[in-house]
């Protein structure tokens, strides 16, 4: 009895998903800031060793991945050398930028050219006003693994603090992140919650079935994939 509730509402959901929904993503940053690391990680099941061995990517690498049966996430992954940054923002900024649902931009939190990951991002930013204004931003504060865990929250708090007053007037979520813990799964969970119709709906099937089970914390996954919600009490 204590899960039917549940288990109604997520049939409920599929059915009412007559048309397949498609949200572009794009996963942007420079060049060996983590970006296909994190991807792969998250989308084709790699841990984090053996993220070593994979090259950097070439312009734009496509897939796509479907979640609670016909929500698909087109997923662009561009290349972050600077000719491909430059060509994004110039002869492909239409193609690029246009009908965003996401823009997800990585930082590395150890770059020595803070500047130019900077001025790329305000580009970015620009072009999704242009093309996107209602696309949601994500920036991931990326490789904390780096930093000494006693000063990980305090230059994530100041790096967070610049990108949110850069970032005026979108408004702008961002994550601490490192491929060697969890952070990389909670930040890409929240983001694939933000694309997901209905989702206070389902977030409150999960407290009330987190209530009757008498539990402290609820988690929903996908069967094919790494998404999740869930709530807490």
């Amino acid at each position: 009895l204590a899960y039917r509730p549940v288990h109604t509402f997520l049939l409920s959901v599929d059915h009412s998903l007559v048309h397949t929904m498609k949200k572009k993503v794009l996963l942007m940053g420079r060049s060996g800031s983590g970006k296909t690391s994190m991807r792969s990680i998250i989308f084709a099941n790699y841990i984090a060793r053996d993220t070593k061995r994979l090259g950097a990517t070439i312009d734009v690498e496509h897939s796509s991945v479907r979640f609670l049966g016909n929500l698909v996430l087109n997923l662009w992954d561009c290349g972050g050398q600077d000719a491909f940054m430059e060509n994004y923002l110039e002869s492909q900024r239409d193609h690029i930028f246009r009908n965003v649902e996401v823009l997800i931009y990585v930082f590395d939190v150890e770059s020595k050219d803070v500047a130019t990951d900077v001025n790329y991002y305000q580009s970015c930013l620009e072009a999704i006003l242009q093309y996107s204004k209602n696309a949601k931003i994500f920036c991931l504060i990326h490789k904390m693994d780096l930093i000494p865990e006693e000063s990980r929250e305090e230059i994530f708090q100041e790096r967070s603090k610049g990108l949110v007053s850069m970032s005026m007037p979108m408004d702008v979520t961002c994550f601490k992140t490192s491929i060697w813990d969890e952070t990389l799964y909670k930040a890409w969970s929240c983001i694939v919650n933000s694309l997901v119709p209905n989702i206070e709906t389902l977030q409150t099937q999960l407290t009330r079935f987190a209530e009757i089970c008498e539990s402290d914390e609820v988690c929903c996954l996908s069967v094919r994939r790494f998404w999740r919600s869930h709530e807490r009490r």
